[in-house]
């Protein structure tokens, strides 16, 4: 089933590259946060991970158990920026958890198959 779009390609695309230009500004911001949740939850199609980026936006995503009540058993979370460098390729998902950037609980809760959204993808981080 396809993701129901708020936030049309064409804006979220703008908020995006206004996003990469520095702008901080909060509808800016909402709208490049929410259009890429959008898009991950129409690339990891499921509901077994909900993916939170306060105050902006939570998707559900990857497919899996579906959780129905009460506190989900995988959630990612992290806050706009973070979740804006992972989708657009500024970070890399294991940099970001490395870094407590990310909060990730869950044996699902794991998004570097799907990051970034946007752009290319980092080199795994070296050990």
């Amino acid at each position: 089933m396809a993701t129901r779009r708020r936030i049309p390609a064409a804006d979220g695309q703008a908020a995006l590259d206004a996003w990469r230009s520095g702008s901080t500004d909060r509808k800016v911001v909402a709208a490049a946060v929410r259009y890429s949740l959008e898009e991950l939850a129409e690339r990891a199609p499921g509901n077994s991970v909900e993916v939170r980026v306060p105050p902006f936006g939570v998707a559900q995503c990857i497919e899996g158990p579906r959780h129905t009540r009460g506190t989900p058993p995988n959630v990612v979370e992290c806050d706009a920026a973070t979740w804006l460098e992972l989708a657009t390729g500024g970070t890399g998902w294991a940099a970001a958890v490395a870094a407590g950037r990310v909060a990730a609980s869950g044996l699902r809760a794991e998004l570097a198959e799907w990051l970034p959204l946007f752009g290319t993808r980092q080199a795994p981080a070296s050990r």
